[in-house]
């Protein structure tokens, strides 16, 4: 039996011998992806304010482009959740509204003015992509950015609750939120129904894939595409009439549902040319800016997450994905598409769906292409309301209150940041919101002794080099803001020397949790190149919180120390479990005492026992003590407590026995897929 591993075997690739030895499994995600991707792009770009076919055509041109030019195997490229707020508030600046009410010339107007901010965005990343600037993604601090998404999926929650409920509203998203029950109130029955029904199956299908694995094999958007056109064909939504409720008298026409082409290749009448004129005005650069920051960031970190769960450890060029990226956003604008990013939960989706190469990625834009060309008169019967229940659970996965706990694990530092920036995103924008953030974390690091010149400048030296490993060693901080020349000269020195890499960050004052979590993906990218860098010197620095990534800050640390006296008997049964539990040492001191219950009125009898101390982490500690109370205390004379002393490294009162933590804590991508729908 060959018991190889995906990463250990040949690693597919997409080129022409590839196209054709690896046809029936690329062509096969390729098709159940797009049975994913059809009617999120469909909602992404109704919520975004664009025409539903923009989407489409985001898409299809993605499918296209990132295939010739990506070496990225196994991403998607299409639009993403994650970009509605950009999309909407760059079309309400110039004037539109999007689908709110009827489409009108302003609108048309608002939409050819976002495509030209479109094409000046895709300049620049291609630009900033040919210039090898793809390691912008290893500048924006962790927390800032998941707080960012959290952020962006309140928004859409806000913006597509009114659309799920059959009422035509608009309003920044705190507002919105308020007007909640006057929504409900003015619900349309029919309308909500759809909606209602839409988002029950959106939040109950993975439930029960759950207990039922076989249903895994149906995405929920399929499933509610199945419910709700019935449901709409029920309603009679294709012609205008009116329904009485309660007597209260209810519209129902076509409105309600995808405005699509009404003929076979209709969708080439909806191509549509930027209003280049449009980026004469200022308010145009915001929007290009946050297009290129935003979108470029996103595709960045979905690019990598993608590189970490691939079968075959594939490592894609971050530079080459980006021009691909700026490259199909060119396209998409000057044809009247949406921006488009690298996605992550589609990209999840194909490699589950057996993906080998980039051809999948093609196979999915094809079908979608055959799909909108010759039956567009069948995707017009989806119900909007539909749409935006996909799109409300995707807002509740980008803001799941799983988020709030994983970050709080990493440390109330990373709390500060993170729910700084998400009010400040709903307060103002996505660029202010993101600077408050990160400002938010400068103050903290600055807080905590990190010289200002520090923050931007690395103090690191080349302390050995062997000709086999380089010893590098960093100064003052290693923290987000210094970050990218940190990995830069490691990857100089290790990854292009091909060289084993020791990283010493014994003569730090502060690593931050951005530093800590890259540290560990770099780990990964030298053991893919057969290579491996070690990180030392953090035994002097007390971590900010138990989670393996946690920030770190040099002096004076704090640990647990358990002391127990118990019988002799005991001595070797206790000590063996405690260096289980995680005690990387012990002592053990014969001594004579009496307790209450051997107290004989007026007389004291000594008796032997043994006292047993050990010096060891918080969590390690409640792990002991509650072993000792458990197991050991109700059928043993045994007394035990814990007090608090400081000691100056915890590195040595770390067991090797210690039970890992919780790495499901750690902050993760799971708010990155939402990110794709």
């Amino acid at each position: 039996m060959n018991s190889s591993t995906p990463a250990e075997l040949e690693k597919p690739r997409g080129n022409l011998a590839g196209f054709t030895k690896y046809f029936k499994y690329d062509f096969v995600s390729g098709l159940l992806v797009f049975l994913i991707a059809l009617p999120l792009c469909l909602g992404i770009s109704i919520a975004s304010g664009y025409p539903p076919i923009a989407g489409i055509f985001t898409a299809i041109i993605g499918s296209v482009v990132a295939t010739i030019i990506s070496d990225s195997e196994l991403t998607i490229k299409g639009p993403a959740a994650g970009l509605i707020v950009i999309a909407i508030g760059c079309i309400s600046d110039f004037g539109g509204d999007g689908m709110v009410g009827d489409w009108t010339s302003i609108d048309t107007a608002a939409y050819r003015a976002a495509l030209a901010v479109g094409v000046a965005a895709a300049v620049l990343q291609i630009l900033f992509g040919m210039f090898r600037a793809g390691i912008l993604g290893e500048f924006f601090p962790i927390s800032a950015v998941h707080g960012m998404l959290a952020a962006i999926g309140v928004i859409i929650i806000a913006k597509q609750i009114p659309v799920a409920l059959g009422v035509s509203a608009s309003g920044e998203p705190l507002d919105l939120l308020q007007r909640i029950p006057e929504f409900l109130a003015a619900a349309n029955p029919a309308i909500a129904a759809i909606g209602l029904i839409s988002v029950l199956i959106m939040f109950a299908w993975p439930l029960a894939g759950k207990k039922f694995p076989i249903l895994k094999k149906l995405p929920s958007p399929l499933i509610v595409l199945l419910v709700a056109i019935p449901l709409g064909m029920g309603f009679d939504l294709m012609h205008k009439h009116s329904y009485t409720l309660q007597n209260h008298e209810y519209q129902l026409d076509e409105t309600y549902l995808v405005d699509m082409p009404d003929r076979v290749f209709g969708m080439f009448d909806s191509l549509t040319a930027p209003d280049f004129a449009a980026l004469q005005q200022p308010v145009a650069w915001k929007w290009v800016f946050m297009f290129f920051i935003i979108g470029s960031l996103e595709s960045l970190l979905s690019a990598k997450a993608v590189d970490i769960i691939d079968p075959w450890k594939r490592k894609s060029s971050m530079d080459r994905d980006m021009v691909a990226v700026g490259a199909g956003n060119l396209c998409c604008a000057l044809v009247g598409g949406l921006p488009m990013i690298s996605e992550i939960v589609r990209s999840k989706a194909n490699i589950d769906n057996g993906a080998r190469t980039r051809f999948a990625d093609f196979w999915h834009g094809m079908f979608l292409l055959v799909c909108v060309a010759f039956i567009p008169m069948v995707l017009h019967r989806i119900p909007m309301a539909a749409l935006a229940a996909m799109l409300i659970y995707t807002g509740f996965r980008l803001a799941h209150p799983s988020e709030f706990m994983n970050v709080w694990k990493i440390g109330r530092e990373q709390f500060v940041i993170f729910v700084v920036t998400l009010v400040a995103v709903l307060a103002t924008d996505l660029l202010i919101g993101i600077a408050i953030g990160i400002a938010t974390k400068v103050a903290i690091h600055l807080a905590n002794g990190v010289p200002l010149r520090s923050l931007f400048k690395p103090d690191i030296e080349i302390s050995d080099d062997d000709g086999e490993t380089v010893s590098i060693r960093a100064f003052k901080s290693a923290v987000f803001s210094n970050w990218i020349p940190i990995r830069r000269q490691i990857e100089r020195v290790g990854l292009l020397e091909r060289k084993n890499v020791r990283f010493d960050l014994s003569e730090t004052h502060l690593v931050d949790h951005s530093v800590m979590d890259k540290l560990h993906e770099m780990e990964s990218d030298f053991a893919q190149q057969g290579l491996n860098f070690e990180v030392v010197g953090l035994d002097a620095h007390q971590p900010f919180a138990a989670h393996a990534q946690s920030a770190r800050r040099k002096g004076i640390c704090t640990v647990k120390r358990l002391t127990i006296v118990t019988d002799p008997d005991l001595e070797q049964t206790v000590e063996r479990e405690l260096v289980r539990l995680g005690a990387s040492g012990f002592t053990s001191i014969p001594c004579y005492g009496s307790g209450r219950s051997n107290l004989p009125t007026g007389v004291v009898e000594p008796l032997s026992q043994v006292r047993i101390e050990i010096l060891a982490p918080k969590d390690a500690c409640e792990r002991m003590m509650e072993y000792l109370r458990r197991e050991l205390q109700p059928n043993h004379r045994l007394t035990f407590y814990a007090d608090t002393v400081q000691v100056s490294g915890l590195e040595p009162f770390v067991g090797t026995n210690e039970e890992p933590l919780d790495e499901t804590s750690k902050l993760s991508n799971e708010n990155l897929q939402a990110v794709n729908g």
